[in-house]
């Protein structure tokens, strides 16, 4: 990806003469793109890494495989958060890893960490970089250096087992490359993040990811059968059955470990055919309190879409502002997006099955076009917000979830604390809202806010995001949903484990991670 934004420059586009008018009126900008450094005039700070520990990687990997060059340090500067890209086209010297090691398998992580551990150098996993809740800054923390390890050799499938429908895949594997070499196999992962062409395995397991099609097929921990994890005290191979009752499943401790207790190397996984067809269907509701129920009613009869989302009246009207119908159709209040995947038989009656309930629960058909139109444009929202970072205006995604019965309040709560904060600082922010995720008892809100940037943007998100933590927590909310903790939400874990859990957490790392080498800063209070 680009150093300074999302994704790759083939899919930055300049906003449309509608969306800078809308901005000019909102906001008071003027849509004219403010300009960019050259990657190779941005200063970094002088590697700090000494020779003798740089030997000691080069003992291990190569030379050719630990690179101190100015555009590998500087691309592994961080994620791709709005607060990470601002600091990245902000003046001054940047802070980014001393070197970045490239281990080609699990016995190069395994021999680096015991290296790092040894000459006190602090390591931080990645995979593609797309953190947004600076999971992958390259943090010192007590270290004098530090390292990222880029694990995109590790990038085979080393097994596929079609009758138990399962595969092997190593950590470094992108998404597109994990589905295209299943897809030789007639096989799919089906685990499409907003990430996803970007995102590797690792990345997925290591963050409790959750994919576009979680309706569907569940979190990438719901596939998750087997891991090989290296830490700085050994290997760990955990899950050798479909279920087992030998005590606590040590494999949670490491989904979602974000690269604190451990590098995940291998990950075997649950796959299913790729899919014979795909239905869409888009829907409208008079209002979201409406379209929620609806959701609860398809979701708890079971007779979930693969894909089920639905988009609040601020983020339906913002589609239609800027494409001036939503596929071909002039949507009245929200826009709900359905898709069903599988045989033809089982898809026409799932299909049938959850219209059904729509309809009964106050849903009118839009067709197939919105929903196809959703899909061909999934992957794209990333770009659109540094496009409106281009020209001046802050935006920013979080999100949460809950139980049903308290969705209304969370939704109402974090709304308002992000007006209010962002609103005192300045113009009043637009705050849009959808439902990305469902569950028999709950479901996610991802949340999009904009507002008119300030002289120190970083600054003013930080306001709103203290504010809508603490809102998060008070109403009874998760911190995260599916962008894991990171740095950003580390504040707030206590409030979500306890600190008898924080307790437990620190416990776990100090027995596989004794020196604190792995990724300082993050995930552990």
């Amino acid at each position: 990806m680009v150093w300074d934004a999302w994704g790759i420059p083939a899919g930055h586009k300049p906003l449309s003469a509608q969306i800078r008018g809308l901005l000019t009126q909102v906001f008071g900008v003027s849509g004219d793109p403010l300009p960019r450094r050259d990657e190779d005039d941005v200063p970094l700070r002088e590697s700090a890494l000494t020779p003798g520990q740089r030997a000691e990687l080069v003992e291990v990997v190569g030379a050719a495989n630990v690179s101190t060059d100015h555009r590998d340090r500087l691309r592994h500067a961080g994620g791709k958060s709005t607060p990470d890209l601002l600091r990245r086209r902000a003046d001054g010297p940047q802070d980014a890893p001393d070197a970045v090691v490239f281990p080609a398998d699990h016995g190069q992580v395994l021999a680096v960490l015991a290296a790092c551990a040894e000459h006190a150098v602090a390591v931080v996993p990645f995979g593609g970089g797309t953190s947004v809740v600076g999971g992958v800054d390259p943090l010192r923390g007590r270290f004098a250096a530090v390292i990222t390890l880029d694990l995109r050799r590790l990038d085979a499938v080393t097994r596929i087992d079609p009758i138990s429908g399962t595969a092997t895949l190593g950590a470094g594997l992108t998404g597109p490359r994990a589905e295209e070499l299943l897809g030789a196999h007639g096989l799919s992962l089906g685990h499409f993040p907003q990430s996803f062409e970007f995102a590797s395995i690792g990345g997925f397991a290591a963050t409790r990811s959750s994919g576009q099609a979680s309706a569907g097929y569940g979190r990438f921990d719901d596939m998750v059968q087997r891991l090989k994890i290296a830490t700085p005290c050994g290997t760990l191979e955990l899950g050798r059955a479909p279920a087992s009752a030998a005590g606590p499943d040590l494999r949670e401790l490491f989904v979602g470990s974000e690269g604190a207790l451990g590098v995940i190397t291998e990950v075997t996984l649950r796959v299913h055919p790729v899919p014979e067809t795909i239905a869409y269907q888009a829907w409208s509701f008079p209002d979201f309190e409406t379209g929620v129920a609806a959701l609860r009613a398809v979701v708890q009869v079971g007779a979930a879409p693969t894909v089920l989302r639905l988009s609040d009246e601020a983020e339906t009207g913002i589609n239609l502002a800027r494409s001036g119908n939503v596929g071909g159709k002039s949507v009245a209040g929200c826009l709900a997006i359905t898709t069903f995947e599988g045989t033809a038989a089982h898809v026409a009656a799932r299909n049938a099955e959850a219209g059904a309930v729509l309809t009964a629960a106050g849903g009118t058909e839009l067709g197939e076009t919105p929903a196809e139109e959703w899909e061909h444009g999934r992957f794209a929202a990333p770009y659109l917000r540094d496009a409106l970072l281009d020209v001046g205006v802050l935006c920013e995604t979080l999100e949460t979830a809950t139980t049903w019965s308290n969705l209304a309040a969370l939704k109402t709560e974090v709304t308002t604390a992000l007006t209010d904060a962002l609103g005192a600082q300045g113009t009043p922010p637009l705050v849009m809202c959808h439902i990305s995720h469902t569950y028999p008892t709950g479901a996610s809100l991802y949340f999009t806010v904009v507002a008119k940037q300030l002289d120190d943007p970083i600054s003013q998100w930080q306001v709103a995001k203290r504010a809508v933590g603490d809102a998060i927590v008070a109403a009874g909310g998760t911190i995260t949903h599916h962008h894991a903790v990171g740095t950003d939400h580390r504040p707030w874990l206590p409030d979500e484990v306890g600190d008898l859990g924080v307790r437990v957490l620190r416990a776990v790392k100090a027995e596989l991670d004794p020196a604190g080498i792995l990724n300082p800063g993050k995930l552990v209070p």
